[in-house]
């Protein structure tokens, strides 16, 4: 099995983690306050993973040239508006339509990998990505009551609109961040993608504090004020984003995208046999959906 692949699972599962106990916080701050928190407090424990990783290797920290820095502050403010985008698509009355759109990101990925990167994939990836957005759509609109006529139909609404958009700009995320690996110089991979991982989230906690002293100044003493239960938030967002940092390294995004798509079996199972929710047979279609997906595009590669 190639390195990434127990990568980008580990991301995956870090990342459901992350949004369970960002959701418990909802209710103390608010959107824009939960999500400040992953990153300011995601930055010291990007800084412990860094200097393991340059205490491992023995090698020097990297030298941030422009362009490296051009990409990490595009793929943050990405990430923080892409975020929130797919935090209206909730809030709308269409909120399957918006969720089941959002999640053509790993396909939209491909598409965009292949035009700005040239990441060209076999056949087989292909059906493999589109196997697991079908079980992701699948999980998405289970129990909705919405027919395919009615889907289609749903596409012009304000929730499926900021879902796609949401899609789209976290695909570029994907993008930028790989760019900016490949905008550093040294042997290690992984030593590249943890310190562009701390730039990125140094930005981001630049950018997100920013606003929220300026707009919602209360709301920023909130989130300093609960960092027992904030810093957990920011501890599991830095291991998930140096653990998508590094498969994006080492492999296309379209193919680490599709493969972090685990994360909705993660949190089916935690659905299953935390909560003791029932599984529907929509829920076991899906999962076999995106598993098979998962198998074909490891076949593919």
């Amino acid at each position: 099995m190639e390195l990434w692949i127990p990568i980008t699972v580990t991301a995956a599962l870090a990342q459901t983690w992350r949004t369970a106990m960002q959701q418990k916080l909802r209710g103390l701050l608010s959107v824009n306050g939960a999500g400040f928190v992953r990153f300011v407090y995601g930055v010291p424990t990007g800084m412990v993973l860094l200097l393991a990783g340059l205490y491992v290797t023995g090698l020097p920290v990297p030298y941030p040239t422009p362009h490296f820095l051009l990409w990490c502050a595009l793929g943050g403010l990405c990430q923080i508006v892409a975020t929130n985008l797919l935090i209206m698509a909730f809030g709308f009355r269409g909120f399957a339509v918006g969720t089941a759109y959002a999640k053509t990101e790993a396909a939209q990925s491909a598409i965009i990998a292949l035009i700005v990167l040239g990441e060209a994939l076999h056949l087989i990836s292909w059906l493999g990505i589109m196997l697991g957005l079908a079980g992701v759509m699948t999980l998405s609109l289970a129990g909705r009551g919405l027919k395919a006529g009615e889907f289609l139909a749903a596409t012009v609404q304000p929730a499926a609109i900021c879902g796609l958009s949401a899609g789209f700009i976290f695909a570029f995320t994907t993008i930028f961040i790989k760019l900016a690996n490949q905008s550093l110089e040294g042997p290690s991979l992984v030593l590249r993608a943890l310190f562009g991982l701390v730039v990125t989230n140094t930005m981001q906690t630049v950018m997100a504090g920013g606003y929220l002293l300026l707009r919602e100044p209360q709301e920023f003493k909130k989130a300093m004020t609960s960092w027992r239960t904030s810093m957990w938030v920011g501890t599991l967002s830095a291991c998930g984003s140096a653990c998508w940092f590094t498969a994006f390294a080492l492999a296309p995004v379209a193919l680490v995208r599709s493969v972090g798509q685990v994360e909705m079996v993660f949190t089916l199972l935690f659905s299953r046999f935390y909560l003791k929710e029932p599984m529907k047979l929509t829920d076991i279609l899906g999962l076999v959906l995106i598993v098979g997906g998962v198998v074909l595009i490891v076949l593919g590669r």
